[in-house]
């Protein structure tokens, strides 16, 4: 349970990071589709060399992980580009319960009272953080939408992955899969593969790693829906580095959202 906590912390941690270095690396210009495929490609050189020999029955999971995946982080980066941070960060809330829906399924997790519960508290706290600002805003709030669906439901097919061919395989194959997607993104877009600041790009691409392989770590050793909830508590910190970097607004209000969202999640840990 140590080194899970452990896990749990690193992800909260890399997870908000990596939505600044996005909302910087578009605030100086920077395509949404570009700055996906290159975090892609930066993590498949990476680790690419690293994978080990997997069954080709499993290609249909990894392409679906790799579709959701791309499509996932390239919405987050979409959104983050015209809203705030400290008000699209509590939308990912909901993945819990996207991932519970199909977790029943395909992982046959079945929640517990308590656990549906607690999640229902943690959607609560959404109420005090959520803002809607004009056109911008509600478009914003769309592209979190759509990525909190495309990965509360990648985070099955991750965990299906991981239990098929180990949490490593799985990274790399998440990463692998990402790039080919990120790659039809860019070339759909129209938009030239260039990357002007690669200072924030590189340290992008260290935190999605970070993220990422620490997801892995903890969905093996625990139920995804449960995992993803507690994953929530990095709003807190988005909240936090929303106000400090990009000077937004309704601090207080958020921050009464985010601890009725904590407190669902201790409920999840005790119970």
């Amino acid at each position: 349970m140590f080194y899970t906590t452990i896990g749990i912390l690193i992800r909260i941690f890399s997870n908000s990071y990596l939505n600044v270095f996005q909302k910087i690396l578009t605030h100086k210009g920077e395509k949404s589709s570009v700055v996906n495929f290159y975090t892609y490609l930066g993590l498949t050189l990476i680790s690419v060399w690293f994978l080990k020999d997997i069954s080709l029955s499993i290609l249909p999971l990894i392409l679906i992980m790799g579709l959701l995946g791309a499509g996932g982080n390239y919405f987050i980066i979409k959104a983050l580009s015209i809203g705030e941070l400290s008000t699209l960060a509590p939308i990912n809330s909901y993945k819990p319960v996207v991932a519970l829906f199909f977790g029943i399924f395909f992982l046959k997790e079945i929640p517990s009272v308590s656990a549906i519960l607690a999640i229902l508290l943690i959607i609560a706290g959404t109420y005090f953080v959520l803002e809607v600002n004009g056109k911008a805003g509600k478009l914003a709030i769309l592209y979190r939408v759509i990525a909190l669906i495309c990965s509360g439901t990648e985070a099955v097919f991750i965990k299906k992955i991981i239990l098929l061919c180990g949490a490593n395989n799985c990274f790399i194959l998440w990463a692998l899969s990402g790039l080919i997607f990120s790659s039809a993104f860019v070339l759909i877009s129209k938009h030239k593969p260039v990357i002007k600041d690669y200072k924030y790009q590189i340290l992008l691409i260290l935190a999605v790693g970070i993220m990422q392989y620490s997801t892995n770590f903890v969905f093996a050793r625990m139920n995804v829906s449960y995992a993803l909830a507690l994953f929530q508590l990095s709003t807190l910190l988005s909240v936090f580095l929303g106000a400090n970097i990009f000077h937004e607004k309704n601090f207080k209000k958020k921050i009464i959202g985010s601890l009725i969202m904590i407190s669902g999640a201790v409920i999840l840990i005790l119970l």
